[in-house]
């Protein structure tokens, strides 16, 4: 059986959690918890695409940046 997650075949979602963390998640899978969908569902090659287009920078926001910024 293959893993979703390899199946380039397959159809996929864009999700991002709070951090601004971006990942290619199956259409056939049940969405974790803390994660949005901001693309799809669509194609693997699509999904890349989006996240190579939207992503600039990977490292993750620190949750507290918001209060950081505030004061």
């Amino acid at each position: 059986m293959m893993n979703p997650f390899d199946d380039t075949d397959a159809t996929f979602r864009v999700l991002v959690n709070e951090r601004g963390q971006h990942s290619l998640w199956p259409d056939s899978a049940d969405l974790p918890r803390g994660w949005v969908v901001v693309f799809g569902p669509d194609d693997h090659a699509a999904c890349l695409r989006y996240v190579d287009a939207s992503w600039y920078d990977i490292t993750p926001r620190r949750l507290d940046d918001g209060a950081r910024a505030a004061s």
